[in-house]
């Protein structure tokens, strides 16, 4: 009987010991915010700037940056592409396993060539993407992005209001992260070497 119950006593104090350890187990801490296991921004049929239709697949192996923008925007646009230009700087070789997606919400204005002389200009390896007026608004909706043209002074001065955060997608393409306009790009490199590793 005493050989039993001290057999109990140290099986009972083994798995307390386990249930401690698994409680101290380290925890994925990103700086940007996590949208693990979220259902939504599954996948996208755009075009990319060169002409190659795209989807999210085609980036499989890779941590995929997702912003979605216009190339006539005047202040976010061209201000986070160039913090998604310093975040490739700060990964160094790191950075030819990320890849940086601008979805234009303006395909009206967003022409291939234009994409083309803009998206290239932060980094050579950024790819702009475009799609019908349907095909943009198909994405947007996956992809829970609003966006929505605001009247300018003639029919093609307008501007577009729109959603400004970007999304970052692990290796596998499932969403994992929203980055918030504005934040330090040293949070990014984080959370992007965390997906790589």
């Amino acid at each position: 009987m005493k050989k039993v119950l001290a057999f109990a006593l140290i099986a009972v104090s083994l798995l307390a010991g386990c249930g401690e350890k698994k409680a101290e187990a380290p925890k994925v801490a990103f700086q940007s915010t996590d949208l693990t296991g979220a259902s939504f921004a599954r996948d996208f049929a755009l075009t990319d700037h060169n002409g190659k239709p795209r989807t999210m697949a085609d980036f499989k192996g890779k941590a995929v940056i997702m912003f979605f923008g216009y190339t006539q925007c005047p202040d976010v646009c061209p201000t986070t592409m160039a913090e998604m230009s310093e975040v490739m700087k700060q990964l160094g070789p790191q950075a030819d396993q990320v890849q940086v997606l601008f979805v234009t919400i303006d395909p009206e204005r967003d022409t291939q060539k234009l994409l083309s002389e803009y998206v290239p200009a932060f980094d050579k390896r950024f790819l702009g993407l475009y799609g019908t007026p349907e095909q943009t608004a198909a994405v947007g909706k996956e992809f829970k992005v609003m966006y929505n043209k605001v009247p300018g002074t003639t029919p093609g001065s307008y501007s577009m209001d729109h959603t400004a955060a970007s999304y970052v997608f692990d290796k596998q393409g499932k969403i994992r992260l929203l980055l918030r306009p504005g934040q330090p790009a040293s949070f990014t490199v984080h959370d992007l070497k965390l997906l790589l590793s």
